[in-house]
């Protein structure tokens, strides 16, 4: 049985940065209404599918997408409306075959993704499956994935003088999804608590997490380690653990790596790395090097992709043939994934298959100015990756995410054998 699409309609809304975003709303000829909002990222790889922009001005400083809601109303309503489609795979291709540019650049990324993730929540209602079932791969087990809540945020995230833009915890040795929420919640209180008691402001950043005016990254780790402990809980590469994103392509210029008022090279940070993996339970770093720089990111897996997780993101964007490339070269061990960042749903789970098949890892991944769908909780869920981050424990955008993953635990625990939780493999 096919789904035949009625309409396809998108409107310009907000994301939680105060920039335009849309929100597709999808109608299948037996009435069923399935709705997505696009999230849009501010630190971005130079080789993502492009997020298309007005670049008119007078609205939104020149960024709104009232052109990739047109692309949707428009082009894409008449290439959908009254077909019947097989599966996902097909009416995504039928996207991309639109579009006709290598990086979705014609009629918008943005406005691409949000039909294929509206089209995803239409083939699980027409199925009567929840969405993560649908996005289970054969022979992939689903399994609650360990949440990495951003807590500390700086770099593109916040406005202060800290340049790694993410420090995440990580209860990798919950037992339950809705006790790593709750230890995550609770160390994120007790963060407060002793950001504050010190004297550094609490207000937060763009995901959620505090921006205090620290500089040295080492600092933030040692206030990460004491709010474990304060709240309770034991700091531990299989306990409550530390993950990095420090986005090194923001601070890499002039060949050097600018970090707190040093230029640095690509070994000596690699060897800055490895001191912190000794000295803190810093389990996972992304983005460690600059997406330019291969060749040092094929050193820093040699040094330290034994023993830590080496999460590409702006080098990969989740692109299966960059990935490809990437996984001859061993540059890491392990993938973002971000729907926007390559455009389709199909696409985003062409690419963890490629991974799965490398043995790398996986970590589907939010962006910086979010909506309130909880698209990803699913894909983390289905995909079996073990592996989310969506920010902090707070801010409605962020949480909405990690409910959603305790309302898909609650539900199957109730109705059949209990997910699994934890990493994958």
């Amino acid at each position: 049985m096919g789904l035949q699409i009625a309409s396809v309609r998108a409107v310009e809304i907000l994301d939680s940065r105060s920039r335009p975003t849309l929100a597709v709303t999808l109608t299948t000829s037996d009435g069923a209404t399935v709705r997505a909002g696009v999230p849009s990222g501010a630190s971005t790889g130079t080789r993502e599918a492009v997020e298309l922009r007005d670049g008119d001005p007078a609205r939104f400083g020149g960024k709104g997408v009232l052109t990739a809601v047109g692309h949707v109303n428009g082009e894409i309503h008449q290439a959908l409306t009254g077909r019947t489609f097989t599966d996902l795979a097909q009416l995504d291709q039928v996207l991309i075959d639109l579009d006709a540019t290598a990086t979705k650049s014609r009629l918008g990324a943005n406005a691409i993704v949000g039909v294929s993730m509206a089209a995803a929540r239409a083939f699980a209602a027409q199925a009567g499956v929840d969405l993560w079932r649908y996005l289970t791969p054969d022979g992939v087990a689903a399994r609650l994935p360990v949440p990495h809540f951003n807590v500390v945020n700086g770099g593109a995230h916040a406005p202060n003088s800290l340049d790694f833009q993410e420090f995440m915890i990580a209860p990798i040795g919950a037992p339950s999804i809705a006790e790593a929420v709750r230890a995550g919640a609770e160390i994120y209180a007790a963060l407060r608590t002793r950001l504050a008691n010190a004297g550094h402001a609490t207000g937060l950043g763009d995901e959620g997490g505090f921006a205090p005016d620290i500089t040295a990254p080492e600092d933030v780790l040692t206030e990460l380690v004491a709010a474990i402990t304060d709240a309770g809980y034991t700091p531990g590469r299989h306990t409550v653990a530390i993950a990095l994103d420090p986005a090194a392509s923001e601070f890499y210029h002039d060949g050097a790596y600018h970090l707190a008022g040093q230029a640095l090279t690509s070994d000596d940070m690699i060897a800055r790395y490895e001191q912190m993996a000794t000295r803190f339970p810093v389990w996972s770093i992304e983005d460690g090097l600059a997406e330019s720089d291969w060749d040092g990111w094929t050193r820093l897996n040699t040094h330290l992709g034994g023993r830590v997780q080496l999460v590409g993101d702006d080098i990969l964007v989740t692109n299966p043939a960059i990935v490809a490339e990437a996984i001859d070269r061993k540059v890491a061990n392990a993938a973002l994934i971000k729907l926007n960042q390559i455009g389709t749903v199909t696409e985003t789970l062409a690419t963890m298959r490629l991974c799965r098949q490398a043995g790398w890892a996986q970590m589907v991944s939010h962006r910086s100015g979010e909506t309130d769908d909880t698209f990803i909780a699913d894909l983390a869920t289905g995909s079996g990756c073990g592996q989310l981050k969506t920010g902090a424990p707070a801010r409605g955008e962020r949480v909405a995410k990690y409910n959603r993953l305790i309302e898909i635990e609650a539900a199957q625990a109730a109705t059949g054998p209990a997910l699994p939780y934890g990493l994958a493999g």
